[in-house]
């Protein structure tokens, strides 16, 4: 099936706590679990939240399909998260131009239904387009080495220019230097022509051979600025006349160019420009730049990875400003195994590699700065939105989450624009709690607000193919769930407690749920059935 949510990399396959990849898919068909434990309380999940948001993630072709899932979600929260509509892969073409059609309709289903949107997500590693994005950072450039020699005349007419004027009948001009106008700097090439020669040739200023010319033949764009009205004749000239062009001026600075194509035997060409019309002229800041491809740079990747940063991230911001009032902006970008950011150096060899299956790491790029840009991209375009950092085994990992924590700090102080924490809890039935506590107390020290952003409690911790549940371990799902709703609720002060969104529906659309992996992590059986989870996340909503 198609994935629907995000895709993380096995770092382990013993226990969900070390997750770092599974697929979030659209639907998956598994044993059916046996009956669990309902519930006669009518109360639900966003009227038990004292206030504060309970979500669940959403996709459009199931929330659109299959009215038992739009029902139940209508029914139980008041935010949802979309699984994939808003991500880079989803919205972004290959050309770069942004596409919100699936994103736009699966909205306005869900606020139609009186829901708010939770933007996920500006800022991730993979879910990308790197069709396109590896346009950005593996193809070629025009140089733009300007090869002509002292072209703006900054060093005078005497270096690197040959000038003259000949002396055959009836030919009269001046050729001088010109500090008074300019087009670029403060000197310019003028040329005072009373009377032109007999010849073309007659009055000319000639560049010295340009550098890089000893490769032979290849093919050159000429730019020059030139104010004056008459006309102007351009040569490439070496061992022959190439490319002559007569370009008519005018009496104000324009710029005129040519594209000059050398033979093979060409490999000493000048740019020299001769006057054959009465007038008054300058010529400033002269430009020859090789049209022959080359590779980009580091810094010219550096700047379109940026742009392309930028791009999605305002592009995103702009058009539902008003509409989504909160994003994550930055997701999952700190590293698993230790401190720091995720790059393709460091990255799970489970995950594809960069510029493949839909993986492109910004930090790659933007190194450092990829928080405090995307952030800073995110608030200029809405400062009205609640921005959000998101990341998971953050109760399992104490060094990921102190990471995190000091980079939300820096982002802080070089003045970027953070709200709030996002932690995922794909957590399973060995998750410490000493663990979920430790946590959220150190999020809540943070004074930011915090939102549990992806919330499941999987069965099956030994992977297994013919896994089934027993009622037992439903009872021990229940148990969790509700340990993690109170300590969220006990650890996090109430001003910052943001929200709860579980990732997913029923247990049969849950992204964890596969053919290899049957699991029942959700709130809801896979016939929409309330599970003692349910019941159980009710009662410690209202603090029972």
């Amino acid at each position: 099936m198609k994935n629907k949510f995000k895709i993380y990399c096995l770092a382990g396959l013993a226990l969900l706590a070390a997750f770092s990849s599974c697929s979030k898919k659209d639907d998956t068909t598994g044993p059916t679990p046996p009956p669990v434990v309902t519930t006669t309380d009518t109360s639900t999940l966003k009227g038990s939240a004292g206030g504060m948001f309970f979500g669940m993630a959403v996709t459009y072709s199931l929330f659109s399909g299959n009215s038992t899932y739009a029902s139940t979600v209508k029914g139980d929260a008041n935010q949802v998260t979309f699984g994939n509509e808003m991500k880079y892969g989803s919205i972004v073409q290959n050309d770069g131009s942004l596409n919100f059609t699936t994103a736009d309709a699966l909205y306005a289903l869900c606020t139609t239904a009186g829901l708010q949107v939770y933007g996920h997500n500006l800022c991730w590693y993979t879910q990308q387009n790197t069709n396109y994005l590896n346009t950005l950072t593996t193809g070629t450039s025009t140089s733009t080495v300007n090869l002509a020699l002292n072209g703006s005349f900054e060093s005078g007419i005497s270096t690197n220019w040959f000038t003259q004027v000949s002396s055959t009948a009836p030919t009269n001009a001046v050729i001088s230097l010109d500090n008074t106008t300019a087009e670029d700097g403060t000197n310019s090439l003028k040329v005072v022509v009373t009377t032109p020669g007999p010849n073309t040739y007659s009055i000319q200023a000639v560049n010295d051979a340009f550098a890089g010319a000893s490769a032979a033949g290849g093919t050159y764009k000429v730019s020059f600025w030139a104010k004056g009205a008459g006309s102007v004749i351009l040569v490439m000239q070496g061992t022959q006349y190439e490319g002559a062009t007569t370009f008519t001026t005018t009496s104000t600075w324009t710029q005129y160019s040519t594209t000059v194509t050398l033979p093979a035997n060409e490999t000493a060409p000048q740019v020299r420009f001769n006057f054959g019309a009465a007038g008054t002229y300058n010529i400033d800041n002269i430009v020859v730049n090789s049209t022959a491809p080359v590779a980009l740079t580091q810094a010219q990747k550096v700047a379109n990875v940026d742009a392309a940063f930028n791009n999605f991230i305002t592009g995103m911001c702009t058009h539902y400003a008003g509409k989504v009032k909160a994003w994550d902006v930055v997701n999952e970008i700190m590293n698993d195994g230790a401190s720091g950011l995720r790059t393709s150096s460091n990255t799970n060899s489970g995950v594809a590699a960069a510029g493949t299956g839909g993986v492109f790491y910004w930090t790659d790029y933007l190194g450092r700065n990829t928080a405090l840009k995307a952030f800073n991209y995110a608030h200029a375009a809405d400062p009205n939105a609640l921005l959000f950092i998101n990341d998971y085994n953050l109760e399992s990992n104490s060094v990921k989450l102190d990471s995190l924590i000091a980079l939300v700090k820096e982002v802080q102080s070089k003045g970027g624009h953070v709200d709030g924490i996002g932690t995922q809890m794909h957590i399973n039935l060995n998750t410490s709690t000493s663990g979920i506590d430790a946590m959220f107390v150190k999020l809540a020290a943070t004074g930011l607000k915090v939102r549990i952003s992806e919330l499941d409690i999987a069965l099956n911790t030994a992977q297994s193919a013919s896994f089934t549940p027993t009622s037992t371990q439903y009872a021990q799902q229940a148990t969790l769930y509700h340990y993690v709703v109170n300590s969220f609720k006990t650890n996090v002060p109430k001003a910052q407690q943001y929200g709860i969104t579980v990732w997913g529906v029923s247990d049969s659309d849950s992204w964890i749920n596969t053919t290899a992996h049957p699991d029942f992590p959700l709130l809801f059986d896979p016939n929409y059935a309330k599970k003692a989870a349910y019941t159980s996340v009710i009662q410690a909503l209202k603090g029972q």
